[in-house]
């Protein structure tokens, strides 16, 4: 689907993955069956990516650190899932949309659990910021990709990495 959702054919589709196209069709009744099963495929293999980072050490400097740089690797490792999910043209749909936010929902509620978790902060108020730093990885990033390697992966990651540490590390701990 490098063309995008709409530009793709099933009979594209079916060549690029070396089946017939009765076989695709076999497994997918439509181009939007498919895609949905892809959608779902990298959203939790990117949700998978992130909780493993997040949940990887108990220091926070070091968890934003290993957030930022698996969203930027995730990307790296290959930009077309990331623009299939993120830019398809059918994040109107509601199916997609539902798919998204659970997605967003996820990762960001991981986020809050944390932040609740290490400071005074009530839930909400970390939720809020769960979302603030789960976008921040989600847009900087996605323009890093649009940078077409100008800027070194680990710098901008490190970089927003850095932004994120600064902010959310002036928050009161828990006592």
């Amino acid at each position: 689907m490098a063309n995008g959702y709409h530009g793709a054919a099933m009979d594209e589709i079916a060549e690029t993955a070396h089946v017939s196209k009765p076989v695709l069709y076999q497994h997918f009744p439509s181009k939007r069956e498919l895609y949905l099963a892809l959608l779902d495929s990298h959203l939790s293999a990117l949700t998978e990516l992130l909780l493993g980072a997040l949940n990887s050490t108990t220091d926070n400097d070091e968890r934003v650190q290993a957030v930022m740089r698996a969203y930027f690797r995730f990307i790296a490792s290959d930009d077309q899932a990331h623009r299939l999910v993120f830019e398809s043209g059918l994040v109107n749909d509601a199916d997609v949309s539902a798919r998204l936010e659970t997605f967003n929902k996820t990762f960001a509620d991981a986020i809050a659990k944390v932040i609740a978790e290490d400071t005074k902060l009530p839930l909400i108020e970390a939720q809020l910021l769960g979302r603030g730093l789960s976008g921040m990885a989600q847009v900087s990033a996605r323009y890093w990709l649009e940078t077409d390697g100008d800027l070194d992966l680990d710098v901008a990651s490190d970089l927003v990495y850095r932004l994120a540490w600064r902010g959310i590390s002036r928050f009161p701990k828990e006592s």
